[in-house]
């Protein structure tokens, strides 16, 4: 009642186009003036008409904390907007791109060869750079255990302590492309039946 009294006199000195702004600050005491009060910052606040009819009501002003979350939240929004997008366009090409499930696993198979031959033509170099380090290795332990009429031990070329260092790092070199090679093999593998589980989910929704 005491309110309803306090009202009616404000609206009594606000000119007619005017208008009134109340609200129950934090400590629950109600709040008016012809101006947003200062105890109204952080609480919802009501414009009134000069009749005391609720035109609006007014959000508390945000903290600069407030503010950092909505943004946040907004931005959040947009990543995550923008990855559903992205996700239905990576949905329709790839039903546009496979008429079965099958024609995905042949696809792998497509692409995979080329590597398993670049497995298959490294597996034999390093049978061949096996043999020729055998051949080095004998061929430099007959210098270690031969003499020559002085009775002194030959000596042994030093190309054959190059050749057999070059041979060496070549199988290094040619391990690591095949363990290469069986890893971009895998990733095509997962990739491809990443693609046909999602497919046939895709498939099985527009039923």
């Amino acid at each position: 009642m005491r309110t309803t009294i306090i009202l009616a006199a404000a609206l009594l000195y606000v000119p007619l186009a005017g208008a009134v702004y109340k609200c129950v600050d934090e400590k629950g005491i109600t709040r008016i003036g012809e101006t947003p009060p200062d105890e109204c910052a952080k609480v919802p606040m009501q414009e009134l008409s000069p009749s005391g009819a609720v035109r609006r009501t007014i959000a508390p002003s945000l903290t600069p904390e407030q503010v950092e979350a909505n943004r946040a939240v907004e931005e959040k929004k947009r990543a995550e907007s923008k990855i559903a997008a992205e996700q239905a366009r990576k949905d329709e090409a790839l039903l546009n791109t496979y008429a079965s499930d099958r024609e995905i696993d042949m696809t792998r198979e497509r692409n995979t060869a080329p590597i398993k031959g670049r497995i298959k033509i490294a597996n034999e170099r390093i049978a061949a750079v096996d043999k020729r380090m055998k051949q080095i290795e004998d061929e430099m332990e007959f210098y270690k255990a031969g003499k020559g009429k002085s009775g002194k031990a030959k000596e042994m070329p030093e190309s054959l302590t190059h050749d057999l260092d070059r041979a060496k790092k070549e199988k290094v070199a040619l391990e690591k492309s095949i363990v290469d090679a069986n890893k971009e093999m895998a990733a095509l593998a997962a990739k491809y039946e990443t693609d046909k589980q999602r497919w046939l989910t895709l498939k099985q929704a527009k039923k």
